[in-house]
């Protein structure tokens, strides 16, 4: 499975998509993609994630925005050399599409600054 990360101010965003095809249902145009994600801290001082900011865009155009507080009902607060993880999920309603974003994240400082996740697409197809 593909891995796609990118690194915005010393903080890499990892993802590994995964297509579940026992949750999906072609005939009702329902593809089901559970997405794992590691955020890497390797700058010098804690962060704190506190927004996130998702497009969804599927095969056929439409895109999905999708923008809260932390993820997955938490913000996590991310030391110097440590990582967080967490995996969710999202429902398209073709057979391929991808997601990008941001999150919104803290310095010790109390300054706020941008991350972004990296495009990754989602495919129908087996594992």
């Amino acid at each position: 499975m593909t891995i796609y990360s990118q690194t915005t101010e010393n903080i890499t965003v990892s993802v590994q998509p995964m297509y579940l095809e026992a949750e999906s249902n072609v005939f009702s145009h329902k593809f089901v993609f559970v997405y794992f994600i590691r955020i890497e801290n390797n700058g010098g001082d804690t962060v704190q994630l506190l927004r996130r900011h998702w497009f969804i865009t599927h095969e056929t155009g439409k895109v999905e925005e999708v923008e809260g507080e932390g993820v997955i009902g938490k913000q996590p607060i991310i030391a110097s050399g440590k990582a967080y993880e967490y995996n969710s999920f999202c429902i398209l309603e073709s057979m391929e599409g991808f997601m990008e974003g941001t999150y919104t994240m803290k310095h010790a400082d109390g300054s706020l600054f941008t991350v972004n996740i990296p495009r990754f697409i989602l495919r129908a197809m087996a594992n």
